[in-house]
């Protein structure tokens, strides 16, 4: 499906990893596409060169998102590059700073995890839906807002408390905003990542895969890649799923299939 010159998105945390593999399949698609990360730094400029390759209308838009204060800055400069957003999708994240017991977890590092993997989101979202809604919209164009949250959303994982909590928070966020947006026809989706071979879990793929081949930890036997995130992403924010909203996609290789 060709989105065609209508569909513009903006894509935080996109200078690498998922984020980037999103916009590239976002482009491919047709859309044309805002890349975001924290500095306007080499790694962002290779990715914005990626997605130029498609032929497609891009831009970068550098910016912290836990600077809530900078949101409304960095839409309208991604709207000025690109025109008006049909799509957010809130993919900026972070782990935690040390792996650890969490009766050692510092506020530091659970601060950090909240203002980033969940109240970025929220305001941003917020932010986003306000401009959307204060103008006039296509009637035949597909709007949505797609959260990135994890698979530690409703799985434990003791050593990285602080970031399961703040993903707990995420997938809430989701399910906040599909209740408000949906008498506005606008969707809302929360995609959840299991084990994807991305920076944050390069120190421990090797771990997973050994799981993964010893022991079944998914169900299809291999980590997953940006790009099997992508491909979902991409054809959520196209439409195609018309009649949906507020659901969680899991893109875990059924990881988190019960079995006794």
């Amino acid at each position: 499906m060709s989105a065609g010159s209508r569909h513009a998105a903006f894509v935080t945390g996109s200078s690498r990893g998922i984020g980037l593999a999103t916009a590239l399949e976002l482009a491919r698609r047709g859309f044309g596409v805002a890349l975001n990360g924290p500095s306007d730094d080499e790694e962002l400029k290779a990715a914005e060169a990626a997605v130029a390759a498609l032929g497609r209308p891009v831009a970068r838009v550098a910016g912290d998102v836990a600077d809530l204060g900078g949101h409304e800055s960095m839409l309208e400069a991604a709207e000025a590059a690109i025109g008006p957003l049909s799509t957010l999708i809130n993919n900026a994240g972070v782990s935690v700073i040390s792996r650890g017991d969490p009766l050692d977890v510092t506020e530091e590092s659970y601060d950090r995890c909240q203002a980033i993997n969940t109240k970025a989101q929220f305001f941003l979202s917020q932010r986003w839906a306000r401009r959307l809604l204060a103008r006039e919209r296509d009637d035949g164009r597909f709007y949505s807002l797609i959260n990135v949250s994890s698979s530690n959303a409703t799985a434990v994982a003791e050593p990285r408390a602080e970031y399961c909590v703040s993903k707990a928070g995420s997938a809430m966020v989701s399910q906040v905003f599909a209740v408000r947006l949906g008498r506005e026809n606008i969707a809302v989706f929360d995609i959840r990542p299991g084990l994807i071979e991305t920076a944050m879990t390069k120190a421990v793929s090797e771990t997973y895969q050994r799981r993964i081949d010893e022991e079944g930890l998914t169900l299809i036997r291999r980590l997953g890649k940006p790009e099997d995130v992508g491909r979902v992403m991409a054809t959520l924010a196209t439409g195609e799923l018309p009649y949906t909203t507020g659901h969680v996609i899991a893109v875990d290789a059924g990881m988190l299939v019960p079995r006794f």
